[in-house]
């Protein structure tokens, strides 16, 4: 099994994985709060670097 091969999924097979992810992660947020409230600062920074990394690359395909 190869997990680095090519996918394809519909808009609505992403749409489930996003909700999935979603509420994982509430889950872990709200389970594990005190750790996330001390380290909020490098969370928000590490998910504003990979956004802005998302979005150049997707500016820069075809």
């Amino acid at each position: 099994m190869n997990p680095f091969k090519s996918y394809t999924f519909s808009w609505w097979q992403i749409g489930i994985f996003k909700l999935a992810l979603l509420a994982f992660g509430a889950a872990v947020g709200a389970y594990w709060h005190g750790f996330f409230r001390a380290n909020l600062t490098a969370l928000i920074v590490i998910a504003i670097v990979a956004s802005v990394y998302i979005v150049c690359i997707s500016l820069k395909q075809p």
